[in-house]
């Protein structure tokens, strides 16, 4: 059924679920509460009719795609914060939208325990948050549309955020790194080791992530594994063989997915993120081992991502990290969005490659020295985040307010804007 007469059918007062949805609130013991009351619910929903689930993923399907016709960036549902509403950001701004329908938090509730599988509520319920990806089929036959999807509590009923992915990943070399550091991106060039892209949430780590995934599947016969929560685009394989494998879906964790992923016979691992020092060692001993790996980090600069790596140990650990880092590590390539003057973000990097005098400045602890290295280093492909920002400024894309409010260092910015 098209998505306008779905919605249209929800006018307020009209019960939003099938009928048999609406028998369980009533069997609900009174004293029970938030989680032992959705893990009840969650139970009684996976034994109702499949005819009766696959509505409610209907009635989904057509909230989401009003994304598509509102032109929105993102959606949020459930929980009491909701109002009852479904809400879109558009044009940066998020405000609920009246022809997707009025819920109750029984109803969002009940709705949203229906797009989790039961492996999923599992984990839902052990995590308390669960991130995956969801797709949306076409109606001309085309892609899927992805979304990054979110579900969670709020004040003990389920709510839902999801962010619209791009159609296709960027070109590689549309992100603007110099020539050395794209040939060290692919699995041609430079066949181990572990490259790291960093930034806030937001800052678009995945967008390069799926640039770099993309150019080695043009590039060369390989096997990449891609291990993430959520999985976000998914990539067709072409020269190379892509895996993917979502977190809490596929596979339990990050860790088992790396671990597994030795015996699974690949070429490139992509790790969505890198939590805690558990995960940063296994990623490590995966490019030790002769791997290509690349992951994130929430940091915002390379000096910080190298310290923060080194910080996740105990003291006593610290310096034998610091060496096995020095060798393993490749690439750092730590990102922003600015706002641009003509409307929309421009990306500003900074990439550190890893020279000689690099690794000995990370076996020595000096990461101090690092940065000068990067201002000092473009003929190996570096750049500092304050060369790129004025760089941005020169070509006319950002203002020098904004380049010098997304500086890390303003004193060095404000020496290149003289």
């Amino acid at each position: 059924m098209p998505a306008s007469t779905l919605i249209d059918r929800l006018p307020p007062g009209t019960p939003a679920l099938p009928a048999s949805y609406y028998t369980l609130l009533p069997e609900l013991p009174p004293e029970y509460e938030g989680e032992d009351r959705l893990r009840f619910l969650a139970e009684r929903v996976n034994t109702l009719p499949r005819a009766d689930r696959e509505a409610v993923h209907d009635l989904f399907r057509a909230i989401v795609r009003q994304m598509i016709v509102l032109g929105a960036s993102d959606m949020d549902l459930g929980g009491p914060a909701s109002n009852g509403q479904v809400w879109y950001r558009i044009d940066g701004f998020k405000r609920p939208h009246e022809r997707a329908g009025r819920f109750t938090t029984d109803e969002t509730d009940l709705l949203l325990l229906s797009l989790l599988s039961p492996m999923q509520q599992d984990y839902f319920f052990r995590r308390r948050a669960i991130d995956f990806g969801y797709s949306l089929p076409s109606p001309t036959g085309g892609p899927d549309r992805r979304f990054r999807t979110t579900v969670y509590y709020d004040l003990r009923h389920l709510a839902l955020s999801m962010r619209m992915l791009a159609w296709e990943p960027r070109s590689l070399q549309s992100l603007g790194f110099h020539p050395t550091i794209e040939r060290g991106l692919l699995f041609r060039y430079v066949r181990d080791g572990l490259t790291l892209v960093t930034g806030v949430t937001g800052s678009g780590k995945s967008t390069t992530l799926d640039a770099i995934v993309d150019a080695n599947n043009r590039d060369i016969e390989a096997h990449v594994l891609i291990i993430a929560q959520p999985i976000e685009y998914i990539h067709t394989s072409r020269k190379c063989i892509i895996r993917h494998r979502e977190v809490g879906t596929d596979v339990e964790s990050y860790i088992t997915g790396m671990i597994q992923g030795l015996r699974q016979d690949p070429d490139i691992v992509v790790v969505g993120e890198m939590r805690d020092a558990d995960s940063i060692t296994t990623a490590m001993e995966t490019a030790d081992t002769g791997h290509k790996v690349f992951s994130t980090l929430h940091t915002g600069s390379a000096t910080e991502t190298i310290n923060r790596i080194v910080a996740e140990y105990p003291p006593f650990e610290q310096e034998r990290i610091r060496f096995r880092l020095a060798e393993v590590l490749r690439c750092v390539i730590s990102q922003k969005l600015v706002p641009a003057i003509n409307g929309g973000r421009v990306l500003a990097k900074e990439v550190l490659w890893m020279t000689p005098p690099a690794q000995a400045a990370i076996r020595n602890g000096n990461t101090r020295e690092i940065y000068q290295m990067i201002w000092q280093g473009w003929d190996d492909g570096m750049i500092t985040m304050e060369q790129d920002l004025a760089r941005l400024v020169r070509q006319g894309d950002i203002t020098p307010d904004v380049a010098l409010s997304h500086a890390n260092n303003k004193r060095r910015l404000l020496r290149l804007l003289a």
